[in-house]
């Protein structure tokens, strides 16, 4: 199965041997971890609604309208 963004970010971030944090701020960081990939889950599941539904009964690739949806919801606009 393939990692997320943010699975791997966690794992890049707090290797299994890192030392150091107490058992209060690993909670606090898991938690974190854990609301993360429900937003990211969201957001993944989101973007392939608004693909389904423009394409849908046609079938076209989807990869055009989700990096569009992905640029109006979640780019930043440059000053």
């Amino acid at each position: 199965m393939k990692q997320t963004a943010v699975e791997w970010l966690y794992n890049h971030l707090f290797p299994k041997q890192l030392d150091g944090f107490s058992n209060d701020e690993w909670d606090k960081i898991d938690k974190a971890f854990e609301q993360a990939k429900a937003m990211e889950k969201e957001q993944i599941i989101d973007a392939f609604a608004v693909c389904w539904i423009a394409n849908v009964p046609i079938g076209i690739e989807c990869k055009l309208d989700a990096e569009q949806y992905y640029n109006e919801t979640f780019k930043t606009k440059e000053k």
